[in-house]
């Protein structure tokens, strides 16, 4: 016998589409907070989205999620059924966010491997009362409560397949055990584990996923199916899941029985209609009754009025409509990425093979057939590249639940601003800001806008505050902005605050930029609010904010004006796997610095030097001074030059800030596939991965922010 219905091949499915569909309804939802009332369309796309996750959670038999979403399709229902007037909006908002919450819940524990096992009672019970107090509202109105949902299905065809010399019929009737739970779905896996072999599959009742009350009609009467299939009969009862049936009748019968079996399944009823999945329907007058007129048979129509229950439904594979998209796994697409990288180092080894400089060689022929490689490479890589771009919108959504949330918590008036939330990024660098990003929204919120309104007014502003997350894309990098019209940040109170905390040398204010006296705020333990709550105030949690920004290279810039907001801006890449990096060398080893970070190469000689009591080096550059790094000295180096004049510095910039680096020799500027340093090498500072060059040897490459912050702490 088959073993229990196997959900696997459909679990992706379902995540996928209850994920897209939580999005929208909470995109429906946030959109609408501040309106008096949702609007017809509204209504019904609410109503659509929970009964298709009602649906789709019932064939996978997750039923806490199916009862949910059930139990607020059924309000929805009322809502647009009977159009009440004063309905809480507020309140309602509230009530369909937390049954997305609930849903989203126990889909994250789908993810994970773990069993939605979340009590769903009491949100049921919450949802009953509102929906109570609903229904009084329409009879104190004087209205008539809308009509109990019930499936009206039109007037079809059924369009039997002609059947060969090798097929066979059958009537099969399984009988569930009385105590059976949900034998619906039970029934429904029986004809999902058929289809693949069906010719044709009839089935009743007919409506075992929309109509839960099936459940008991086949527990009462069975559940009845005819068959047509090349398979034999001991195949199809090794298809069929008889764990919970206490028997199947199981009978093969002739094409004319079959065609009978039109006619209520052998069951002495009228001729009931069967319902087309995939055959184009033809509407053909219903023929004259007569008396003598012969049973149908295979490949005949019957056309009759249809009974609520007892219908059949055909389900065979569906007509296949060629598509414009498809889902991909996300590994796939991973897997793929590191190919692509594979095949741009393979590249660079063809290209610049030492084999190709002996002197005399004609590579006309060679040169041309390597830049058409060179294309093709970059059209490839520009592809897969945009495949994995996604755009903000999902992300930049979650943010706006967040801003409801906290600050009807916090008690405040604000509204969020969105701008640029198509603009595309690659999909693990989402991954890694999502985090990041809630942090800045939620401190905006909590510590950016003001606690009294009237002191807003004071100021000139509007009661009502403002957040406004912005992204763009410029010049290979997205800027993501969260801004805000509030308070902005005191740079007296930041400096005494780290000064007490000791996180900062004792050296008066008038030393310290702006920028680095906002940067104070994402030094680790540094907070401006006495007291931390559940939203505590900027600086909490900030500076793993900037290393997780940073673990994905990019940066944090703080900008502010006390009195009228603050403005936090994470620069990012567009993509992680591939960069343009130099390629440069100290001694005998290879380094890669990204294109992006370079600010100028320059030659200057010892007496742009300073050393410093500590021993470090400062560079003298057009009157402002530097840290500066032998890399050959800080790495310890064999063969690397010594000397300032006989190298080369390489001006480095992060966060506004230069650094000056001094390498041996230049050698070229091409595309990098970043790979990880392997685990069982000690982890250095100032390197963040390694990458392999056309000729095989490895370069590391430098990581900008790990030289400046190492040289900040010595």
């Amino acid at each position: 016998m088959a073993d229990e219905f196997n959900t696997d091949s459909m679990l992706s499915m379902f995540l996928y589409e209850s994920g897209t569909l939580l999005e929208k309804l909470e995109g429906i939802i946030l959109e609408k907070q501040d309106a008096d009332c949702f609007d017809d369309a509204d209504i019904n796309e609410i109503f659509r989205i929970m009964h298709t996750i009602k649906g789709s959670s019932g064939v996978m038999m997750y039923d806490n999620i199916m009862k949910t979403s059930h139990k607020l399709e059924d309000v929805f229902y009322y809502l647009r059924e009977s159009h009440p007037d004063d309905v809480p909006h507020l309140e309602l908002v509230e009530k369909v966010l937390a049954v997305s919450d609930f849903i989203t819940g126990e889909i994250e524990k789908i993810k994970n491997g773990d069993t939605p096992d979340g009590d769903e009672s009491g949100i049921i019970q919450d949802l009953d009362e509102f929906l109570g107090e609903l229904k009084g509202d329409i009879k104190k109105q004087g209205r008539r409560l809308p009509k109990e949902k019930k499936e009206e299905e039109p007037v079809q065809f059924y369009i039997s397949p002609v059947a060969e010399e090798d097929s066979h019929f059958y009537r099969i009737v399984i009988h569930y055990r009385n105590d059976t739970q949900m034998s619906n779905i039970r029934a429904y896996s029986a004809t999902y584990a058929l289809k693949e072999v069906a010719e044709d599959l009839l089935y009743t009742p007919e409506d075992i996923l929309s109509n839960e009350d099936s459940a008991d009609t086949i527990l009462q009467e069975g559940f009845y199916m005819l068959l047509q299939t090349k398979s034999s009969k001991d195949e199809v009862m090794d298809l069929i899941d008889n764990a919970e049936a206490e028997h199947i009748d199981f009978d093969e019968i002739t094409a004319e029985e079959y065609g009978k079996g039109v006619a209520g399944l052998g069951r002495g009823e009228a001729p009931i209609i069967i319902k087309l999945d995939d055959e184009k329907e033809e509407k053909k007058p219903e023929a004259p009754k007569k008396e003598d007129s012969p049973p149908p048979k295979p490949g005949d129509y019957v056309v009759k009025s249809k009974e609520t229950g007892k219908g059949k439904t055909l389900a065979k594979n569906h007509v296949k409509q060629q598509q414009a998209v498809i889902s991909v796994n996300v590994e796939k697409m991973d897997s793929l990425m590191d190919l692509i990288g594979e095949l741009v180092i393979a590249e660079a080894v063809v290209l610049q093979n030492p084999d190709l400089k002996v002197p005399g060689l004609d590579l006309v022929n060679f040169q041309k057939a390597a830049g058409q490689l060179s294309k093709i490479t970059t059209d490839l890589q520009d592809v897969i590249m945009s495949m994995r771009m996604m755009p903000l919108t999902s992300t930049f959504q979650k943010m706006k639940r967040i801003v409801f949330d906290v600050s009807r918590k916090l008690g405040k008036d604000i509204e969020l601003d969105v701008i640029g939330e198509n603009t595309e990024v690659d999909k693990n660098i989402i991954e890694n800001i999502s985090d990041p990003l809630m942090h800045l929204v939620r401190n905006s919120v909590d510590h950016g806008i003001e606690d009294d309104p009237a002191a807003r007014v004071a100021k000139g502003k509007p009661e009502k505050g403002t957040i406004t997350l912005e992204a763009k894309n410029e010049g290979g990098k997205v800027y993501i902005t969260v801004r805000d019209d509030g308070k902005g940040l005191n740079k007296e109170a930041l400096y005494n605050k780290a000064l007490e905390h000791g996180l900062i040398e004792n050296k008066p204010m008038s030393e310290f930029q702006e920028k680095e006296i906002f940067r104070f705020i994402t030094l680790p333990g540094f907070s401006t609010k006495e007291e931390v709550t559940e939203y505590s105030g900027r600086g909490v949690g900030m500076d793993v904010v900037v290393k997780n920004i940073q673990s994905i290279g990019g940066r944090l810039d703080i900008e502010s004006v006390e009195g009228q907001g603050s403005e936090m801006t994470l620069i990012i890449p567009l993509t992680l796997a591939i960069i343009n990096g130099i390629v440069v060398q100290a001694g005998d080893t290879f380094f890669v610095i990204e294109t992006a970070s370079v600010k100028e190469f320059v030659r200057v000689g010892e007496d742009a030097l300073i050393q410093e009591p500590s021993g470090a080096e400062i560079m003298v550059l057009r009157g402002e001074c530097h840290p500066f790094i032998r890399l050959g000295e800080r790495y310890d180096l064999p063969n690397a030059c010594s000397k300032v004049d006989e190298g080369i510095v390489v001006v480095l910039e992060h966060e506004g800030s230069l650094i000056c680096v001094l390498i041996d020799r230049l050698l070229q500027e091409q595309e990098i596939v970043v790979k990880p340093i392997p685990s069982y090498v000690k982890k250095v500072k100032g390197l963040s991965g390694c990458t392999q060059l056309g000729d095989g040897s490895i370069a590391l490459i430098l990581d900008t922010a790990g030289l400046m912050l190492d040289e900040e702490r010595r």
